[in-house]
């Protein structure tokens, strides 16, 4: 569970009664789109974050390479490779849109239009940066994961740090510690190299 928490943060990269709110929810909408443009913009991205955990991150398009926790994932598009160290085990698999949405940033960011409700908190003075702070709930109701997430966005359109809050009350939170364009990232930057891995048990889960 915490493993999905923190890709909805590095990405996450994601109502209102009256006038005010709704302006709140323009203003949010807004961020969120100008902060989707500027990654679709990027040739790649790199963060490292820290927090409630602490690993790096490289986003391509759709395609990611996670190494949090003791565990490597690759998703290149379509085939999702995840690598425990301890126990030297690969598993491979075809993930479905809806396990993406808690492991994939970018689905998430593209999707929080039709899945979450947003509002604008005004701007934050952060360590003495100014950030956007928006408010995400779920849109439907039911059985969620999440209750709620506070996502800081810098002036400049990169995520500046995260707060989820389970449903069971726990709260983790992830702050970005850099964030930067890359060049030079290729296909094979987000596929598992078994090569490099000799005595890694092979799972395929496809």
């Amino acid at each position: 569970m915490k493993k999905k928490l923190y890709m909805l943060a590095i990405g996450l990269i994601l109502t209102g009664i009256g006038q005010v709110f709704a302006q709140q929810d323009i203003k949010a909408r807004e961020i969120l789109d100008k902060t989707l443009a500027v990654f679709q913009q990027s040739k790649g991205v790199s963060l490292t974050f820290g927090g409630s955990q602490e690993g790096t991150l490289m986003l391509q398009g759709t395609s990611f390479y996670l190494d949090c926790g003791g565990v490597k994932s690759w998703f290149d598009g379509k085939t999702q490779w995840s690598y425990v160290e301890e126990n030297e085990e690969v598993t491979i698999s075809t993930p479905t849109p809806e396990e993406l949405q808690s492991v994939n940033p970018y689905a998430i960011l593209t999707s929080y239009r039709q899945h979450y409700n947003y509002q604008y908190n005004g701007v934050k003075n952060q360590g003495g940066k100014s950030n956007y702070e928006i408010l995400l709930t779920p849109r439907t109701s039911g059985n969620h994961e999440i209750s709620s997430v506070v996502l800081h966005i810098s002036t400049a359109y990169h995520p500046a740090d995260i707060s989820v809050k389970q449903s069971n009350g726990e709260q983790q939170k992830f702050i970005i510690r850099s964030y930067k364009t890359v060049q030079g990232l290729t296909a094979a930057s987000f596929r598992f190299d078994a090569k490099k891995y000799p005595n890694a048990e092979i799972i395929d889960m496809r």
